[in-house]
């Protein structure tokens, strides 16, 4: 252990304190929720927006990669909680002991790629199909409501997680009912064989679009890494000693500090871990990757058999209005407004999320790294007005296409995962105890990220240096 001790004094954090793996609790349904904040999360460019019009104009050739995407980022993922089950620290801050400034690189990406509100503008979208009115003007009054949500609540990740409940249940409740009135029988014997046809349509879609679908088939960038943050505010193994974002007005912010805990592998705290690290495992696949998978095949099921062969269908999210008239013709009224009441909550969920991701991840970092007098509640409140006034300005310059946005949002994030897939490899063979650390086949799978998302980043600078150049 002197190595990895001599490698915490190098940066400029504290080393780790001594404290105790926590038993497990009685009932482990109390305590489950990040991963469900994760899919609720995720459920929105890729699940209602970039993936249905994939279908929509080349059919289900590309589902493949949203399996591939999700399979990589549940290794991601539990590699990000493995360091915070551990430690009680978030992944950032383990970053940050790598290198000072790691952190900081991975915040300013995140604010990057999500200052563009193209959740927000997606949501506003969708509710001017329902009632009118103007997306600029619907756009800032989103952001303003989530800017009161995340600062007005006694304890923000409470106030999250209920949102992203709902959100879900939403979700499978219209999932159920396409089953039942919106999709032709005759295309569930199809759908293996369309689904199987696997290729790339880069020709057709370009390497963008398809890169964001794939970076942001179920999470993507900024969000894998706030897994930590979510199961550290859930009380999720060491992570139960660490204390909890709360809202600077309504809550009592603290400024403890936001370094972690090793704990002595013991034959009793072994077997804690253990426990612990087999419901995180059960919990990311029952909730991120099972709800994550099924939303995107049902949603891109729906949008192959509305609007399969259609020619004339718009780049832009107002295909969805398309769809929506057309479930409105064969379901019925009801159905499409349904569909786009869901799709708008669903994507003002998102937005409320990706906004506490983007001001907790930058938070921890500003908090643990460079301002160890301030609150880190009081910090997170500055995020993210800071977050949504930046929106509010982004929006009055008129850059309101919410694909667009996505677009630019999801390439940033590729690039996001393949660096910080390599440095989890680095972080939890080099920080964490040799009883605690990845088996092989897991480094395998952060390999395989590396390489995933090293490569489609590639492609997709060349390509637009070709386009640029052209």
């Amino acid at each position: 252990m002197s190595r990895d001790l001599d490698f915490q004094a190098s940066s400029a954090l504290p080393p780790f304190g001594t404290a105790e793996m926590p038993p497990t609790p009685r009932s482990w349904w109390r305590i489950v929720g990040p991963g469900i904040v994760a899919a609720g999360v995720g459920l929105a460019s890729g699940e209602f927006i970039l993936y249905p019009y994939i279908a929509s104009q080349v059919g289900l050739v590309f589902i493949w990669a949203a399996a591939a995407g999700l399979i990589t980022q549940f290794f991601i993922n539990m590699e990000i909680e493995r360091y915070t089950l551990a430690t009680g620290e978030t992944v950032l801050t383990g970053f940050s002991r790598l290198g000072r400034h790691w952190g900081l690189i991975f915040a300013l990406l995140a604010i990057l790629a999500n200052l563009w509100p193209g959740w927000a503008t997606g949501a506003a979208t969708l509710i001017t199909f329902l009632v009118g009115g103007n997306v600029s003007l619907i756009a800032i009054a989103i952001l303003v409501l989530i800017g009161l949500i995340l600062t007005l609540s006694p304890v923000v990740y409470r106030a999250l997680e209920r949102t992203q409940m709902l959100k879900v249940a939403g979700v499978c409740a219209l999932i159920l009912l396409a089953i039942l009135f919106a999709i032709p029988g005759d295309l569930w014997g199809k759908a293996p064989a369309l689904a199987a046809d696997v290729r790339i349509p880069a020709e057709t879609l370009g390497w963008p679009l398809l890169l964001g679908a794939l970076a942001y088939a179920g999470a993507g960038g900024g969000q894998n890494l706030c897994q930590s943050n979510w199961i550290r505010d859930k009380g999720f193994g060491m992570g139960i000693h660490a204390p909890k974002i709360v809202s600077p007005l309504t809550g009592e912010p603290v400024a403890d500090a936001g370094t972690g805990w090793q704990f002595e592998p013991n034959a009793e705290a072994m077997g804690r871990w253990r426990a612990w690290w087999r419901f995180a495992n059960l919990e990311q696949l029952a909730t991120f990757v099972t709800i994550s998978f099924l939303t995107i095949l049902f949603t891109s099921l729906l949008a192959y058999a509305t609007l399969s062969g259609r020619t004339d269908l718009p780049r832009d999210i107002s295909f969805l209005q398309i769809e929506a008239a057309t479930l409105s013709t064969l379901v019925g009224p009801w159905f499409g407004t349904l569909f786009l009441a869901i799709g708008a909550f669903s994507l003002f969920a998102a937005a409320l999320g990706i906004v506490d991701y983007t001001a907790r991840l930058t938070a921890d970092v500003l908090r643990t790294s460079y301002m160890k007098r301030t609150s880190e509640s009081v910090v997170y409140a500055c995020i993210v007005w800071a977050i949504v006034l930046v929106g509010i300005a982004i929006i009055g310059t008129g850059l309101d296409q919410p694909l667009i946005l996505l677009v630019i949002a999801g390439c940033v994030a590729a690039f996001m995962m393949f660096v910080y897939s390599a440095l989890l490899i680095v972080l939890n063979r080099r920080l964490l105890a040799p009883e605690i650390r990845p088996a092989a086949y897991r480094i395998g799978f952060l390999v395989w990220a590396v390489a995933l998302f090293g490569t489609l980043s590639v492609i997709t600078i060349l390509d637009q240096a070709k386009k640029l150049v052209g």
